[in-house]
């Protein structure tokens, strides 16, 4: 009976036997023979309970339903007490004052002049943030007239005079008991994942066996099987909550109004494909329980399938990509990566800076595609004829160093890439441009974009009869960028271009190895040892110019490897090749994608009357 009722019923059967009469023939009470005044317990107070129990789990109801029967009768045993009203927080944490109404209240009554003594149970129900704790008691203290919070288990009463110290150090074990069964649970979880056992929270078409494994419901798993179809099949995820609302369809939760923000959530979770992916959050410190995104910080896994699946991996992976792509209003097409598998761009991968699909490790693999396992770098032979200067340790000067209107320079800063005017003299009558990227050089390529490439962006603008540099929007790839070449997000990169050139084809080549970074002021003076003088080489408005630290040693590149780069007459038009089009590479296997029409149908018999083709514009290739 009892493991068939849900979590009310069990708390209401609790709370019906604390409440049930004692059998008086039955029972004996020794009341208390020696009194411990601790308080004004002889005048006449308005005094208020505070009870608090950190979850809503059933089997602390028990806990709580004899705290407020306790205080019921403990205040009622003093003649001159009246009691005002017993705050109550079921099921919230005592280390943030956050979402603990019953004790804001409480609070707010006191200072109204409606309660004269505060009693509870100990300084841990009343709160385990050692700040809160210390404010809130002193508040009261300073109330006029002031208030009183007595603790029994500790038998405190704050308005003692000799009350501060002890409340001091109480609070500050009752924090530290929090931190240690925080960290005690973190180690818990980390035990769990290093023997295969993920957490597995209930789902949304999902129901659990009694290992807690992931089994499909037969009523729900439809549900969110068709949130995935609708979004391949073109639809927004406000329409699939329109669509699902006018179904009566329910959340999880119950509820009959969807959300595109739970849509989202559902989308983007990898369960329905049959993984499970462990740690995607944590919470660093116990007393703001502000969970924050697992970069790294914590250790993580990745459960193939784990479960039975609701989607297949590939659509699941169509869907993220998709996802990624409408935060910057792209919404039409899967994004595909292509790299250059010949001549000098060779291991160059196309950017489409509107496109959030791929991250670092994409790029990676798609540049390593084209080479050979064994495939290096040629080493470069230096010659010199009879009577010709040897420039072997000359050195041609960095840009941090030698820095002048009249080199071609690209900026990277906020999500944004803009390229100085002499880039457009380079590369003149161009208005839209290729970009490319080489992971592995960490060096990026500009060129002109061929006649209907949906990669090309606008790097220009005409004014007053003029082209002007029109900066590049970028932020749907500035992130992985930034990684790819190490560059810190606070920092503004600034890069010199080589013009490369023959009869018929052009590109500026940018190699973030001899970046500079502008770093802002007030980051740099907060990292320096404050009676460390400082005087900057460069600076550019609230900016100071660093350059990297190997120019410390070194005043540029190699003379003849700089040369090597830049005389490219010798080169064949064969090795030449900057213009041929990339390979596709789609960081692996090639989607398998469930077809367009198993998903319309699916659509059309879950919607039924409520299909319209002319909702959406189908997207699945």
């Amino acid at each position: 009976m009892w493991n068939e009722m849900t979590k009310e019923q069990k708390k209401e059967r609790i709370r019906q036997r604390i409440r049930a009469r004692i059998d008086q023939d039955h029972y004996i009470y020794y009341p208390q023979t020696v009194n411990n005044d601790h308080y004004k317990s002889d005048e006449y107070q308005r005094v208020a309970v505070y009870a608090r129990v950190s979850t809503p789990d059933p089997t602390q109801t028990t806990s709580f339903e004899l705290q407020r029967k306790y205080y019921e009768d403990f205040v009622r045993q003093h003649e001159k007490w009246e009691l005002v009203k017993i705050y109550a927080d079921e099921g919230k944490s005592g280390t943030s004052l956050k979402h603990r109404e019953q004790f804001t209240q409480m609070i707010s009554d006191a200072k109204a002049g409606r309660i004269d003594l505060i009693i509870t149970k100990s300084i841990s129900r009343f709160a385990r943030n050692v700040e809160d704790f210390l404010s809130s008691v002193r508040t009261l203290a300073e109330h006029n007239p002031p208030i009183g919070v007595f603790f029994e288990s500790e038998a405190i009463y704050s308005l003692k005079s000799d009350s501060s110290v002890a409340l001091t150090i109480q609070a500050s074990m009752a924090e530290e008991e929090s931190r240690n069964k925080s960290r005690s649970m973190e180690a818990s979880i980390k035990m769990r994942l290093d023997h295969g056992l993920p957490l597995t929270p209930k789902l949304l078409g999902f129901d659990q066996n009694d290992d807690g494994k992931l089994i499909l419901n037969p009523e729900t798993w439809r549900i969110p099987k068709l949130m995935f179809f609708m979004y391949l099949y073109g639809y927004s995820t406000q329409q699939i909550a329109d669509k699902l609302t006018a179904l009566g369809k329910k959340t999880y939760l119950g509820n009959a109004s969807w959300t595109a923000t739970g849509v989202v959530d559902t989308l983007r979770n990898e369960r329905y494909c049959g993984d499970v992916f462990t740690r995607k959050t944590f919470t660093p410190d116990v007393l703001t329980h502000r969970s924050i995104k697992n970069r790294g910080e914590r250790p993580r896994s990745m459960y193939l399938d784990e479960h039975e699946q609701i989607v297949t991996r590939d659509d699941f992976t169509a869907v993220q990509m998709l996802l990624n792509n409408s935060k910057y209003r792209n919404r039409n097409i899967l994004p595909k990566l292509e790299v250059i598998t010949d001549g000098l761009l060779k291991g160059y991968v196309v950017i489409n800076p509107r496109w959030g699909s791929f991250d670092e490790e994409d790029y990676i693999k798609a540049s390593a595609s084209v080479y050979a396992d064994a495939e290096t770098e040629p080493e470069m032979t230096v010659e010199t004829n009879d009577g010709d200067f040897d420039f072997s340790g000359f050195e041609i000067a960095e840009m941090g160093f030698v820095f002048t209107r009249t080199f071609p320079t690209l900026s990277v800063e906020n999500g944004a890439l803009t390229f100085n005017l002499e880039c457009l003299r380079k590369i003149p009558k161009v208005t839209s441009v290729q970009l490319l990227i080489h992971p592995g050089k960490r060096t990026l390529a500009v060129r002109p974009a061929p006649q209907g490439d949906r990669h090309s962006v606008r790097w220009g603008r005409k004014c007053n009869g003029n082209f002007l540099p029109r900066p590049v929007p970028a932020a749907a790839f500035s992130d992985t960028l930034f990684t790819l070449f190490g560059w810190e997000e606070d920092h503004k990169y600034r890069l010199r271009g080589m013009h490369l050139k023959n009869e018929k084809e052009e590109a500026l080549l940018f190699t973030a190895a001899d970046a500079t970074a502008l770093i802002r002021r007030d980051l740099l003076t907060a990292e320096m040892d404050p009676e460390e003088e400082f005087t900057p080489l460069e600076t550019s408005g609230k900016r100071v110019v660093a350059v990297p630290e190997q120019m410390a040693y070194a005043f540029g590149k190699n003379f003849y490897e700089e040369k090597s780069m830049t005389e490219l007459i010798r080169q064949t038009a064969e090795e030449w090749k900057i213009s041929m089009e990339g390979r596709l590479f789609s960081t692996g296997m090639k989607l398998n994608i469930t077809p367009y029409e198993e998903i319309r149908a699916f659509i059309q018999e879950e919607l039924g009357d409520l299909y319209w083709e002319d909702d959406i514009r189908g997207q699945v290739p």
